[in-house]
Formats: C-alpha cells, structure tokens, sequence
C-alpha cells in the first residue's frame, strides 16, 4: 500500500517531535548505502540536504574523499592497503624515535603526513612558524579526533580532507569577496561598521579557509559544515563568516576590532556555535539551493 504525502508528513511530524528528527533521512541513506556499487552523486546530493547520520560519517567521507571507492566489493582490499601504509609510517617514525607511546595523537598524524607528503624537518618548530599547512592539518586531525575513533580513518580522512581543501586554495581570495558580498546583502549596516574600521581586511579569513574553521568554531557544531565541505561545497565557508559576524553584532564584542572578534569566535558556546552553523546552512541552501553542483566560485 502507497503511503499518501500527508501520511509521510505527518509521520515526519510525528518523529520530530518524539526525538527522532533524522528518521526517514537515516533510512532513505541506508538504502542507498545498500548498493553494490555506491551512487556517489546520490550520496553527494544527501549530505547537501540533510546532516550526515553519526553512525555513517566516517564511511561516507571516506567514500566521498576518495580514501575508498565506490565498489563495495573492493572496499576491504583498499583499507587493508591503508591499514599497511599506516603501519608503515608509524613504524618509520618509531624507527627515527620520533615518536613513542606518550606522543599525542594529533602529533603522530601529523609526522607521518609530513613524511608522505614529503615535508618532515627535525625541527618542527620552523614548520609551524612558517607553513600555514601544518597548522591548518594539525587543526583538522584534531577536530576529527573528536568524531572518530579508527586511527587509520582519521588519518586517511583528514590527509584527503586536506588535500581537497589545498586544491581549492588558489580560490580562497573569491571566497573572501563572497563574504563580503554575503555580509552587505544579509546586513549591510554591520557590512559598513566592519569596513569603515577596516576589520574585514585584518581578519585571519584565509586562515580560516585553509582549515575549514577546525579550532575556530565549536567541533560539535563544525562537523555539521564538514557533511558540506566533503561534498565540495565550499561556498558554504563564506556564509559561515558571515553568519558568525552577524551573530557577534548581537553580543558584547568589540566590532572594530579583530583580535577582539577571532578571541570572541573561539570562546562562543556551543549552543551559539550551534545556532551560527544553523543559520549558515539555512542562508546557503537560500541562495545556492541543495540541488547545485560543485559551487567552487565562478567569479563575483
């Protein structure tokens, strides 16, 4: 029997309000999920309209990251690959005793990134003085650290979350004009206020894009952003300024001054990180729609 669209919504409806908000999004997730081999676009077009299911995040970004493929079938021959690469690295830096069982997590990450991507020096303190990239990637594994609990995902998913992030870097100075264009549209007074005082120009905003805010907005609320950024939907960084700003206007910060804003976003709550990441989603999918394609910027 066919089940009417006032019945589906009303068992919407139903759910939502019993706790179980995410119900049929998880379900019409699992059926595509059940595919012998995976419709990525299908899976891109989920994350673009709903938040990603806990219990799927990490097989999803590893499917949409490219850390595995899309045919079922070869999944465990390329994440026993993974596995032994992992080992191998870790074991190289135990080897140069570079590490040992006291080293923080986020730190063996990074080392055996660092020796893959052929970046490792013996004095790290000149990388994290010079290389934007080793802060942002220390910033992500830390963030993921957070979400997952494999190591050999973490790593995987955070060395090809960056890569994604470092493709688009050449992009970074639209996204930026985006944000401007976003904050004189949604508020222009405050788009005003922040120019005259010259405050746009002096905030960390590519720092900020480099690590997809890791560090900067609260992880349980960032991750939320992250469903987007997997998908290649980078655009939606520009709304997250955006609506940070805005949300700051309403509280007790110093809006002319920058140092005074990055301090004020590292220390807002959860719930206000949560409520700014709800507002960035609701302006984003307005303007660009969840059906759009890779909406990497064509020009302003």
């Amino acid at each position: 029997m066919t089940m009417s669209t006032d019945e589906r919504n009303f068992r919407s409806i139903y759910y939502e309000k019993v706790g179980f908000k995410n119900v049929e999004e998880k379900k019409s997730l699992e059926i595509l999920l059940k595919e012998k081999h995976l419709d990525l676009g299908k899976l891109k077009q989920f994350c673009l309209r709903f938040t990603v299911p806990h219990v799927y995040r990490s097989f999803l970004y590893k499917l949409l990251l490219g850390v595995i493929p899309a045919q079922v079938e070869l999944h465990t021959f390329v994440m026993n690959q993974r596995q032994q690469e992992f080992n191998d690295l870790h074991h190289t830096l135990q080897v140069m005793r570079l590490i040992d069982e006291k080293t923080a997590k986020s730190q063996v990450f990074l080392l055996m990134w660092l020796i893959q991507t052929n970046n490792l020096i013996f004095d790290l303190s000149l990388l994290y003085e010079k290389d934007e990239g080793v802060i942002s990637f220390s910033a992500i594994v830390k963030c993921l650290i957070h979400f997952f609990d494999d190591d050999v995902d973490i790593y995987w998913i955070a060395k090809k979350f960056y890569e994604n992030i470092a493709k688009i870097k050449s992009e970074v100075p639209k996204f930026v004009e985006i944000t401007y264009a976003i904050l004189e549209k949604e508020d222009p007074e405050l788009y005003r206020a922040l120019q005259s005082a010259s405050v746009l120009d002096n905030l960390p905003l590519l720092q900020w894009f480099d690590c997809c805010f890791a560090g900067i907005i609260h992880d349980n609320c960032l991750i939320k952003i992250w469903d987007k950024v997997c998908r290649g939907s980078y655009k939606i960084l520009a709304y997250l300024v955006a609506a940070t700003l805005m949300t700051l206007k309403h509280r007790k910060v110093k809006i002319n001054d920058p140092v005074a804003i990055t301090l004020a976003i590292k220390k807002l709550p959860e719930e206000t990180s949560d409520v700014i990441v709800n507002k960035t989603v609701d302006m984003w999918l307005h303007h660009c729609g969840p059906l759009t394609g890779h909406d990497k910027p064509k020009g302003t």
